[in-house]
């Protein structure tokens, strides 16, 4: 297996190559290496993937279609899982268009790569944003999803969207996951673990919205991108209903922990960590944000036998240990 990793130098994208990489699998990177955080990061994590000898990294926007198509060609890529996006739901209310530009015209490329190299699997990265209001938990992936509340999650449906209508018109096997809430080491700055953490060794105050009175689906990363690895080897064919019509080669997967934990119990969790009380500015809900996210994972687990596992104590122990010594030197 040949796999081109869209984002390699990101948060999901290095872990995930980093994954393959062990297992011995080839791994092409591509990452536009962007600015929305320290840079400094991404270009660290891709010093670790660039040490193994079948890595191969090319500094690429997803808008470049020519030559990705070019990068899979040459190195006769099988595989393709596509993380690089522009992450973030609050950032989307400041800054929409940069999501469309890279959530909808970056995956529109990316499908084109897949339609004209006749790729035999692409797995795309959506969110559990998607399913937006829903009420309904936990969620699962036959639920109707039209009431997103961010700029960020309706670009992720608009992507599921036209990866259906791929799959549909060209045949091309997809698998669309949606993860739910993930963190761990390597995380990005804007998220909430890595801002708690630093805040907190900082002896400064962090934000809580809704009073800590919500609920996420935290996901470590190491789980996450196991899932990913299982998932790449089985894509979905083309079956016949009993009608006799054909469905298209396409799932929805939810990759989530399928457990619900309070934002305050989750913060509880650093301060024992860290052996310290966190200063806290209880605040309102934010735009865009939503209650609770829960995932059911029923169709994961029948899938590939794995389902998600490592409880948030763990995660969070993982992740100080990396920051503390990530940052002192």
């Amino acid at each position: 297996m040949k796999v081109l990793v869209t984002g390699s130098a990101g948060f999901i994208g290095f872990h995930l190559s980093k994954l393959l990489l062990e297992k011995g699998i080839t791994v092409i990177g591509i990452d536009g290496m962007t600015d929305y955080y320290d840079i400094k990061l991404k270009e660290d994590r891709n010093k670790i993937l660039e040490s193994y000898d079948h890595f191969t990294f090319h500094r690429n926007m997803l808008s470049d279609t020519e030559k990705i198509i070019e990068i899979v060609k040459k190195n006769n890529v099988d595989t393709i899982v596509h993380l690089a996006a522009q992450a973030g739901v609050r950032y989307s209310i400041e800054n929409p268009k940069s999501y469309i530009d890279s959530n909808i015209y970056g995956s529109f490329s990316i499908l084109e790569v897949a339609r004209i190299c006749s790729i035999e699997h692409l797995l795309c990265a959506s969110t559990s944003s998607v399913y937006g209001s829903n009420v309904d938990m936990p969620f699962i992936e036959n639920q109707r999803t039209d009431s997103q509340l961010t700029i960020y999650s309706a670009t992720k449906k608009s992507m599921e969207s036209m990866c259906h209508a791929y799959s549909d018109l060209w045949k091309i096997p997809i698998t669309v996951f949606r993860f739910f809430t993930v963190y761990g080491p390597w995380g990005r700055p804007d998220m909430a673990l890595f801002k708690f953490v630093r805040s907190a060794l900082n002896n400064e105050s962090i934000d809580v919205y809704n009073n800590g009175n919500m609920f996420r689906d935290f996901t470590y990363v190491k789980d996450l991108v196991e899932a990913i690895r299982l998932l790449s080897s089985v894509p979905p064919s083309e079956e016949m209903e009993s009608d006799g019509y054909f469905l298209s080669p396409y799932r929805i997967i939810n990759i989530g922990n399928s457990t619900k934990v309070k934002l305050n119990d989750f913060i509880q969790a650093i301060e024992k960590k860290l052996d310290l009380k966190i200063k806290k500015n209880f605040m309102e809900m934010q735009k865009g944000d939503v209650h609770a996210t829960w995932a059911d994972c029923s169709e994961l687990e029948n899938l590939i036998g794995f389902k998600p596992s490592i409880k948030v104590e763990e995660g969070i122990s993982e992740f100080i240990d990396w920051y503390k010594e990530y940052y002192s030197n």
